[in-house]
């Protein structure tokens, strides 16, 4: 007989944890289930000192972790956790993200099957290609064994799963629909990634069209026109240069008399940004910005949106509470006005009000998402509004990254044939003149 320790749901959602002899895994998920729980996690506790047990009572996980355990439960499978957790974070460096979206959609149909957490984890272990990878689900895997969660495992490594991702696990597992969680997480990353394609696919032309402008621009600019310059001043005698000759010489001048302080200051604006971007007031004015930007800012408010009524509307159809979900989306909306925003809603709820009022005055959300909101709250079908709400933006974000994308190419070659139209007309309007004094006059000069 072994002694397995496993995490499971009761018939109301509350999470129950305790410890279970049976004669294999198989054994001891039928067990836990004849006690009228759904199992979660299950892991067999590898004692040193091996000895039967009675089998013990579930407990009720307190607020913030597990009940302690007995000293004499202590093994060593606790030990080689704590060195795990301990890795240097340099060591679990971030991964791709088709490889991590490819898990989760692997794990939620594992889990949706009926298999349990810990052996799906096991299943795409050994599957697993990416050595990261590999390495995080085996310290995962020993976490949950040892009797913890699987978004307190998933904490151990920032790097590969993200705020969003623990949270909304974390809010899986409270409403006993990690399946589905797992599911839409999956389809959070697919959708960022099928964006995030799109957008690079559409810049390669226009980016690779820049750097060749810029850098033949320069080249003009610091070693064909002084040369253009010195023919001047010896064809025409020292006449006067069209306005628009002269602006492009005196650009001339200054770029090869100021290239250093240029490269300077670019450097120097990057790291202020960072560094600037790492206190709280600062990265709060460029979340500001970022929504208030002319073009990519209705795109920043509709991704929030559609984002924060997904993860809203999920939440709330698993049954977690509303004040626990505010408080989730609040901390994974990746924008510091929308979470502030959203602490608003919390906190008005919290007191007893609606949340359609607190919506309206933060003037981050549309008039749409508010009324929609309202519908749900009146009709009590809350989750299925923001539902539709998300699906109604998801599209509006495919539509804005396509129409941005599909303005940006012809807009840069646009502006991009006038800075190099300018330099070529400022050079050639000289030589125009000093062919008409030539064939005039029969010469410059005479």
């Amino acid at each position: 007989m072994a002694t397995f320790q496993y995490i499971a749901k009761d018939s109301a959602g509350n999470e129950v944890r305790g410890q279970i002899e049976a004669a294999d895994r198989n054994s001891a998920i039928m067990s836990v289930r004849a006690q009228g729980l759904l199992p979660t996690a299950l892991g067999e506790v590898k004692s040193a000192a091996p000895a039967p047990q009675p089998e013990s009572k579930p407990t009720r996980a307190r607020k913030g972790g597990l009940a302690p355990a007995p000293a004499k439960k202590k093994s060593g499978l606790n030990m080689d956790i704590k060195i795990n957790l301990k890795m240097p974070a340099f060591l679990r460096g971030k991964i791709k993200t088709k490889v991590l979206t490819q898990f989760t959609r692997q794990l939620a149909t594992l889990v949706n099957a009926g298999l349990p957490l810990m052996r799906g984890i096991e299943v795409l272990k050994r599957q697993m290609k990416d050595a990261q990878m590999a390495e995080a689900l085996t310290g995962i895997s020993e976490n949950i064994a040892a009797g913890g969660t699987f978004s307190e495992a998933l904490t151990a490594y920032p790097k590969i799963f993200d705020n969003l991702y623990v949270n909304m696990v974390k809010a899986g597992e409270a409403g006993g629909v990690l399946e589905v969680v797992l599911a839409r997480l999956a389809e959070f990353a697919e959708k960022s990634e099928k964006i995030k394609n799109k957008v690079k696919g559409a810049m390669i032309y226009p980016i690779v069209v820049l750097l060749a402008a810029i850098g033949i621009t320069g080249f003009l600019m610091v070693k064909v026109v002084p040369q253009f310059k010195q023919v001047f001043e010896d064809m025409l005698g020292g006449a006067a240069l069209p306005g628009i000759t002269q602006f492009v010489m005196n650009v001339s001048e200054w770029v090869q008399a100021n290239w250093l302080v240029l490269v300077v200051i670019g450097f120097a604006l990057t790291v202020i940004k960072k560094i600037v971007a790492k206190t709280e007031k600062g990265a709060y004015l460029f979340d500001v910005m970022s929504l208030k930007m002319p073009i990519t800012g209705t795109l920043v408010q509709r991704t929030a949106v559609s984002r924060v009524t997904r993860t809203l509307g999920t939440l709330l159809s698993s049954g977690v509470p509303i004040l626990q979900s505010l408080t989730i989306v609040r901390d994974t909306t990746g924008n510091r006005v929308v979470s502030k925003a959203l602490q608003n809603v919390h906190d008005a709820v919290k007191d007893g009000e609606g949340m359609t009022e607190p919506l309206s005055q933060c003037k981050v959300f549309p008039p749409m998402v508010t009324s929609m909101v309202e519908v749900g709250e009146e009709t009590g079908a809350l989750a299925d509004m923001l539902t539709r709400v998300a699906n109604t933006y998801d599209d509006e974000v495919d539509n804005a990254v396509a129409g941005m994308t599909a303005a940006i190419e012809p807009a840069l070659i646009i502006f991009l044939a006038v800075v190099v139209g300018t330099i070529v007309v400022a050079m050639f309007l000289p030589m125009i003149k000093i062919i008409s004094s030539v064939s005039g006059g029969g010469g410059v000069g005479t």
